[in-house]
């Protein structure tokens, strides 16, 4: 089996093919960070209309660079939603007409399932499993029953982190993307110099919030006469700190949660973008650890949106027979713990 997956729900535009048993036969993302840098975050027109200038040459190439030709794929998989709406639909019509033509199932992916399916597509990981998925439109913890079968535990009441990151990264003039600004900076820096507030930590349920956060970091810039290179790597230092606090406490909490309702699980996920932040993957090391569970994260290439994951969500729902109409419509939001229904 060989799934052509489509991605093009944000600022990536990204062609993969995966075959059913875990290979990736090529896989091509073209980046538009140079485009959306003057803006200092992603912008929906920009963003849809580069989709539309590369996404055809991005799918024959990656047919190309696998040696195969379209009418050699089983399957089209396509991200129809969540994400930047303009976006979506330029991958969904493209996947569509694929589909259309040569006749071959067409697949609509959520895209927070792709990120979901990733360990299984690397590290193939049984379900259920415990999953924090921390991305910058999103921040969940859920409880991965099965494929289509998800149970969210808690999300971001605001913000979500990586979109924390991101912002006070502008604050500080540090570039876009800036989340991996944040973590460099924050290398250099002193995490106790700033006492942020810890949002939601201590509290019962297992929800996140980081506007109070963002916001307690633009007032002490804002207090600063002059901003310093080492006053930025403290902010920095000081900012992801306290987002390892709040994610410490929540999965903590989520564990905890399981175990009291006799939920067995033996794996801790994180997935999406603010996975690659080693920081915070080694505070997650250290509660696996501590629960005597394994950590899993993608490799850096797949935290991140990729077509890959979208490939292989399209794998194992072709293999169970999930299998979408033509007239399925591409969403700007679409619920993870909602997909079932609409599968």
């Amino acid at each position: 089996m060989k799934i052509l997956g489509i991605e093009s729900s944000c600022d990536e535009t990204a062609v993969a093919i995966v075959d059913g048993e875990r290979n990736i036969l090529a896989h091509n993302i073209l980046s538009q960070i140079a485009e959306h840098s003057p803006f200092g975050g992603v912008v929906p027109e920009i963003a849809a209309r580069s989709h539309l200038s590369f996404i055809e040459d991005l799918i024959n190439t990656t047919l190309k660079d696998a040696n195969l030709t379209l009418e050699q794929i089983d399957g089209i998989a396509v991200t129809a939603g969540p994400g930047l709406i303009g976006g979506v639909i330029v991958g969904v019509m493209v996947a569509k007409a694929l589909a259309a033509v040569t006749q071959k199932p067409f697949l609509a992916i959520n895209h927070l399932e792709g990120h979901a399916l990733t360990c299984r597509l690397t590290h193939d990981v049984d379900y259920p499993f415990l999953l924090l998925l921390v991305s910058g439109g999103h921040c969940q913890i859920l409880l991965v029953k099965n494929l289509a079968n998800y149970e969210l535990l808690g999300s971001t009441m605001d913000d979500s982190i990586g979109e924390a990151f991101d912002k006070v990264a502008k604050m500080m003039d540090l570039g876009y993307p800036g989340g991996p600004e944040v973590e460099q900076k924050a290398l250099k820096g002193d995490p106790f110099k700033y006492n942020f507030p810890k949002s939601m930590v201590g509290k019962d349920h297992l929800n996140f919030s980081f506007s109070g956060l963002k916001t307690a970091v633009k007032r002490t810039i804002d207090s600063l006469t002059s901003l310093t290179e080492q006053d930025i790597n403290d902010i920095c230092a000081s900012f992801q700190y306290t987002c390892g606090e709040i994610i410490k406490d929540r999965i903590i909490r989520a564990l905890e949660h399981n175990i009291a309702n006799n939920i067995e699980v033996n794996v801790l996920v994180v997935a999406g973008g603010v996975a690659a932040n080693k920081y915070l993957q080694n505070i997650l090391a250290g509660i696996a650890n501590n629960y005597n569970i394994e950590l899993i994260a993608p490799p850096l290439k797949l935290c991140t949106d990729n077509a890959a994951m979208i490939a292989w969500a399209g794998v194992e729902r072709l293999k169970s027979g999930l299998i979408n109409d033509l007239s399925f419509e591409p969403m700007a939001t679409w619920p993870l713990e909602k997909l079932n229904v609409l599968s």
